[in-house]
């Protein structure tokens, strides 16, 4: 029985290594067929939603840091154009809704603001997920997830405007913070 076991053992072992002594070819996608593919920090908790803006980045480089300099870029880019986007739909209902006679001018003023806010307000977008990666071959990848108070963009946008006589004027903060949420939820 024990030269049995022996031989069982025995049996195993060289099977294993005949195993990790394979021809060395490296098992690609193509030969699995599709596989997944993870994307660090761009997962469900990493999506904006009613209070936050949040967006995503990925920066490749054989410097890490000019690889997190990459993503962080792209992401606050990614930041600015959703920001941008939400509160231009919001202050096109804003214009649309206030009586003034000229409705593209008052827009036009709206939106020229909404630059100034998302320049500004991107200072304070806050990193949320950082991951940095390397490759065989030296190069790094950095993933990040930026996120920025919707409230905090809310109030500075209010503050913005009030700066503004013609646009104060015409400007109903409490019907913006209503519409801005509406559009707020919908980011999910």
């Amino acid at each position: 029985m024990r030269n049995f076991n022996a031989l069982i053992i025995a049996l195993s072992t060289s099977t294993l290594m005949m195993m990790g002594c394979g021809n060395g070819k490296k098992i690609t996608p193509a030969d699995q067929g599709e596989v997944m593919v993870e994307l660090h920090c761009r997962d469900a908790k990493h999506k904006g939603d009613s209070d936050y803006f949040r967006s995503f980045g990925k920066g490749v480089s054989m410097s890490s840091d000019i690889a997190m300099q990459k993503a962080r870029t792209s992401a606050e880019a990614e930041l600015a154009r959703t920001i941008g986007a939400t509160i231009e739909s919001v202050t096109d209902k804003q214009a649309t809704e206030a009586e003034y006679n000229n409705k593209a001018e008052l827009t036009q003023m709206f939106n020229s603001f909404t630059r100034v806010v998302v320049k500004q307000e991107l200072r304070g977008a806050v990193v949320v997920c950082d991951k940095l990666t390397q490759k065989g071959d030296g190069t790094y990848t950095s993933y990040m997830a930026l996120e920025l108070s919707g409230e905090s963009v809310a109030k500075a946008y209010e503050e913005k405007i009030s700066d503004e006589e013609i646009l104060k004027a015409h400007f109903n903060y409490e019907n913006f913070k209503k519409t801005f949420e509406e559009e707020m939820s919908k980011q999910r």
